[in-house]
């Protein structure tokens, strides 16, 4: 959501005749965007926004701004805590940037705009349109914005305020437009993307699901965040009817203990949500499913984690992101009696990512020996130690349906914006797998023709 957001204000500062630099030392505009999710993340802010004070210093005009969730949570306090900050704008006001940047220019008055709306305000002019010699085949689309669901460990209601959907035609509309300039994948993004349109009386989410799949030139659909307790028999079934849906579904569960989901307003059960994911892999009997975990939440006793490496064991996830419980504020967790110490938290946390590396490079070494199809991002982020000795040429990277990374050699020029190779469908073997990435080798025709692959 952030990267979305991020690129929404890159292009609307377009306006005002500023482009990226390459660093911080040679940018006359900085604007960090914030996470308030976990409190290492802010932190991180923090301690960024320090740093940038010896930048204002030898530069007095140089603009600083900092905005997302911790400038929506902390506000103006912003303002007074680092005297070198120009600019806190909320979660609601990137439609406003440019506006806000201009009358700094102008006046250098410093500002703080925290209002939230009751509309998802997406201008015209954020339709993010990249560069033609810059491929960027999967982009981010966000379709809804903010969370009623107030788990008790989330700040997101608070400062993301609640939840708003697009219009399906507007959705449509900029996908469209980014097909153009090369897209070829979109990640639909929402807070509960499960509840579309629900409070607004718009298509619901598989409807819109379809309506995007009819899209020339799209070849894959992803969306996140899923939860589980608005996880339709609709939703599932597009799954199975849907060519261009990624067989992959995020489905954060975050505990395995009914005890501990019912103290986390989860408003599901254990029993429940191993129901869908059965009904998942009935209909898809490939689909990878990943999910979110939280250890340590205030109450949760041995048993309760032990229930949640026991849900592991049943479901056997592809991955999982898994954090250590920290106290946020506004969330009505931060206020709960029993808090496991540090010294527990970690080491359930490292109990739990041992057993998923065990399942997650089990999935993996299932693969070697397949035929996948992948959509190649471009050149790989590093030549890796994945790379077989002796092999030549330069390292690209993809990602199948199942949203497994599979690196691999191919001997072209290596030019990262070659507009013939970055956006393309390509079948490969699979010859190793590792924990986080799988090895392959392309064959020798690359997709063409088919209706639902041909790039």
């Amino acid at each position: 959501m952030n990267v979305y957001d991020s690129e929404r204000m890159a292009e609307g500062l377009k306006t005002l005749g500023y482009k990226a630099v390459s660093s911080p030392e040679t940018a006359d505009l900085i604007l960090v965007n914030t996470c308030a999710i976990r409190a290492k993340a802010e932190q991180k802010v923090f301690s960024f926004l320090g740093r940038l004070r010896f930048l204002k210093q030898e530069k007095p005009d140089l603009i600083i701004g900092v905005g997302g969730c911790v400038a929506q949570q902390e506000g103006k306090k912003l303002l007074r805590r680092l005297p070198h900050l120009d600019l806190v704008f909320g979660t609601h006001a990137v439609a406003r940037l440019p506006g806000m940047i201009e009358k700094i220019e102008q006046s250098g008055e410093r500002i703080a705009d925290l209002a939230m709306s009751d509309r998802i305000e997406i201008p015209e002019l954020s339709v993010v349109r990249p560069s033609p010699n810059i491929k960027k085949p999967s982009r981010f689309v966000t379709i809804m914005q903010g969370c009623d669901n107030y788990c008790t460990y989330c700040v997101v209601p608070y400062v993301r305020g609640r939840e708003m959907s697009r219009n399906p035609e507007d959705i449509l509309a900029e996908i469209r437009e980014l097909v153009k300039t090369g897209v070829r994948e979109v990640t639909l993004l929402g807070q509960n993307v499960n509840s579309y349109g629900k409070k607004e009386g718009l298509a619901s989410f598989p409807d819109l699901l379809t309506m995007i799949s009819e899209i020339d030139g799209l070849l894959r659909i992803r969306f996140t965040t899923s939860h589980p307790k608005d996880l339709s028999d609709e939703v599932i079934q597009a799954f199975g009817d849907l060519d261009k849906l990624c067989r992959h579904i995020h489905l954060p569960v975050q505990s395995g203990s009914d005890k501990i989901l019912k103290k986390m307003n989860r408003k599901y059960s254990r029993k429940l949500y191993l129901e869908k994911i059965g009904k998942l892999r009935r209909i898809c009997p490939d689909i990878a499913i990943t999910s979110d975990m939280i250890v340590g939440f205030p109450g949760e006793t041995r048993a309760d984690f032990e229930a949640t490496l026991e849900l592991m064991r049943q479901v056997e996830y592809d991955s999982l992101f898994a954090f250590k419980y920290s106290d946020r504020p506004n969330a009505p967790a931060a206020r709960f009696p029993d808090k496991a110490s540090e010294e527990e938290k970690k080491d359930r946390l490292e109990t739990l990512l041992e057993l998923q590396k065990y399942y997650t490079v089990k999935k993996n070494e299932l693969l070697v020996g397949t035929e996948q199809v992948i959509l190649t991002d471009g050149l790989s982020k590093k030549q890796t130690a994945s790379q077989p000795e002796g092999s030549e040429g330069v390292q690209w990277a993809g990602r199948t349906t199942t949203n497994k990374i599979v690196n691999f050699i191919r001997n072209r020029s290596g030019d990262a914006d070659d507009p013939i190779f970055a956006g393309q469908m390509i079948r490969v073997r699979i010859d190793r797998a590792f924990s986080n990435s799988l090895w392959g080798c392309p064959l020798k025709t690359d997709l063409k023709g088919d209706e639902h692959y041909a790039a």
